[in-house]
């Protein structure tokens, strides 16, 4: 059975046990359980992570094992799909006599929405499917966008690299931005995420007429643990038909990132690539002609927003990797806020999305516009 890491906030408290719970009806002793943690190219879990995601009863009784995408001698290679994509997934999910997952449904910036295969295809997948997924060709794909499912050669990798794999049943949710739990659904991959995606739609699409001069934007624990999970926040917002912010506008980003740029693989090449180069546009080129190795496709995506924009990071520890990262550090909202009306002037109008990563921001027809100084996505 795989289930998220700790980057993500799905409940695998209450589903793993709730699988588990099965599983033992049906007369599967626990040892005959393996639980694969699918943390992609993320670090390796810590034991104190692994007991608050699971509980402590789960961890004491069962094997819990780590996924390892550079270890591929422990990979099944799955051949390649017909647009070109090896696919590869950690031997032990494909070998099991049942594969079965968690995951939570939420925008993501190229599956459309995350969860359904997603856990398997990449929190368990090699580093050569990562690559090749992640890579600037298929990102560069005008179907490989938030919120887009149908015909996206993103996520349809991710399907077709799940079913080779062998998975047949997942447990996945809707969760709102507090992380109540608004649906859940569980049976084949396919079904039970389109199921959620429409669902989802309903919860965290807003649509926008305008576009603004500043945005506040919230990510919230855990995707605030590392500037590589937090700028998701940035590109959620700029990389879209219609950015929220406008070309010189800023965006302020409160997050404390206590691992700094984050201490994974994936990460550190996220750092490396933004410290690395003279300026985000000629990283940007560089990386669309050349290519880039997995992990730095968020420097890429990232890149292509701080071109056009200004990010001020708010109480990050580490100020240094907010630099390295080519964004501006700040102590305080009050100091961050004072660097904007500096640049932008006082008659600025402005957007507070208090939980950025649960909100896509659409373009609003003309008939649907709503003018104003202000406003606040999630409240009334």
């Amino acid at each position: 059975m795989a289930f998220t890491d700790s980057t993500r906030a799905c409940p695998d408290h209450l589903l793993v046990p709730a699988m588990l719970d099965r599983l033992r009806a049906a007369g599967v002793p626990p040892d005959a359980i393996m639980l694969l943690c699918g943390v992609g190219l993320h670090r390796p879990s810590t034991e104190a992570e692994k007991r608050a995601k699971l509980g402590d009863a789960i961890v004491d009784r069962y094997r819990i094992v780590d996924h390892d995408a550079y270890a591929r001698d422990q990979h099944a290679h799955l051949g390649i799909t017909g647009d070109g994509i090896p696919l590869s997934v950690n031997r032990l999910a494909c070998e099991a006599d049942l594969l079965l997952a968690t995951g939570g449904v939420e925008p993501h910036q190229y599956a459309g929405y995350s969860g359904g295969a997603k856990t398997i295809s990449v929190g368990c997948g090699g580093e050569d499917t990562i690559a090749a997924t992640h890579g600037p060709a298929l990102l560069a794909h005008p179907r490989v966008r938030l919120g887009r499912i149908q015909g996206n050669p993103f996520q349809a990798a991710l399907r077709e690299s799940a079913r080779r794999a062998g998975l047949k049943f997942v447990l996945n949710v809707v969760q709102d931005e507090a992380s109540a739990i608004l649906r859940v659904r569980a049976g084949a991959p396919s079904t039970v995420h389109d199921d959620l995606v429409v669902f989802a739609r309903q919860s965290f699409e807003v649509q926008l007429s305008e576009q603004y001069d500043l945005a506040i934007v919230g990510v919230g624990a855990p995707k605030d643990v590392n500037l590589y999970q937090a700028s998701r926040a940035i590109t959620y917002l700029q990389m879209t038909s219609r950015p929220a912010v406008r070309p010189g506008g800023i965006v302020i980003l409160p997050a404390r990132c206590p691992e700094g740029a984050g201490r994974g693989m994936g990460e550190q090449r996220f750092l490396a690539a933004l410290r690395d180069a003279p300026d985000v546009a000629t990283m940007v080129n560089r990386m669309r002609a050349n290519g880039y190795p997995p992990g730095a496709q968020r420097a890429f995506m990232l890149g292509q927003a701080l071109a056009q924009i200004t990010v001020i990071v708010v109480g990050a520890q580490d100020r240094q990797a907010v630099c390295d990262c080519k964004m501006t550090p700040s102590d305080t909202m009050e100091e961050a806020l004072e660097i904007a009306t500096r640049r932008l002037g006082e008659r600025l109008s402005a957007l507070i999305i208090p939980q950025a990563l649960h909100t896509l921001v659409t373009a609003e027809s003309e008939e649907d516009s709503i003018s104003g100084q202000g406003r606040i996505l999630g409240q009334p």
